[in-house]
């Protein structure tokens, strides 16, 4: 894989980063290869971000960091080099790469930004999110120091995303309004740790109940990246003053769900 020219990489890095604006949110319908990219472009969106799981599935495997990191950021490098826009790819918890490997592939890929999550992962084994295994958020943001280390050493500003997914296993499981609420404190001390660690932003995956986004928002002393789930609009996202808006898997899911009424029909 060849190196990313670095003046324009870091072009790409400095300008995902001015466009983190509280109130005035990124949009980021996440793609899962060039041909949605560019699709993506040239609907006038200034940013490319990538979802894991349309990207494994398009390679065969499942999320979770069931697809080898080398495919994983082969198609990401595909990617980024099939358009002239930043990107920034979801990196799942970073594959148990080292730091200084991570922050390398990353670069070699073209990456401008990347999301890192703080769901445990085992090598070898299939991951159950609701189960809900999340790192000890102490030794996630040491792990994230180095990360920001690495680059700040290699002279690569790449924007760090650092995922949040205490809210994630009570969602997959449908919990009763009103548990998000109940969340918002250890949230907020993994958000805390991250943003003192490097972090640009945090992202608190599907976080979306009024009461506990507002809450979040008035503690949080960052950028903060949501998803745009279906309970939530995203007149009530902005209000709150988010910084960026994630599509996350939800326009895989309709291509793949129109997809297949396309199959019906033809059969019928």
């Amino acid at each position: 894989m060849n190196t990313f020219d670095a003046a324009e990489l870091t072009n790409r890095c400095q300008r995902l980063r001015s466009l983190h604006q509280p109130g005035k949110p990124l949009l980021l319908p996440n793609v899962w290869d060039v041909a949605t990219a560019r699709a993506v472009v040239k609907a006038g969106f200034p940013v490319i971000a990538t979802t894991s799981w349309g990207v494994a599935a398009t390679l065969g495997y499942e999320d979770h960091e069931g697809a080898p990191a080398a495919e994983m950021l082969a198609a990401a490098a595909r990617i980024a080099r099939g358009v002239d826009v930043p990107v920034t790819v979801d990196a799942e918890a970073g594959y148990g790469m080292e730091p200084g490997a991570l922050v390398a592939a990353l670069r070699a890929a073209g990456a401008a930004g990347c999301n890192l999550e703080d769901t445990e992962y085992w090598p070898g084994i299939p991951h159950d999110h609701a189960a809900g295994t999340l790192r000890d958020p102490t030794r996630h943001a040491e792990w994230l120091r180095s990360v920001r280390q690495a680059a700040e050493e290699s002279d690569y500003p790449i924007v760090i995303n650092a995922r949040v997914d205490c809210f994630l296993s009570p969602f997959i499981a449908g919990a009763q309004a009103g548990t998000q609420r109940k969340l918002v404190p250890e949230a907020l001390e993994r958000a805390r740790a991250y943003l003192e660690a490097g972090a640009d932003c945090v992202y608190p995956i599907v976080l979306w109940e009024p009461d506990a986004l507002s809450r979040f928002m008035s503690d949080v002393r960052g950028p903060v990246n949501v998803t745009r789930v279906p309970q939530v609009s995203l007149t009530d996202l902005t209000s709150h003053g988010v910084s960026r808006v994630s599509w996350a898997l939800y326009l895989y899911f309709a291509s793949m769900a129109h997809f297949e009424d396309q199959l019906r029909s033809l059969q019928e």
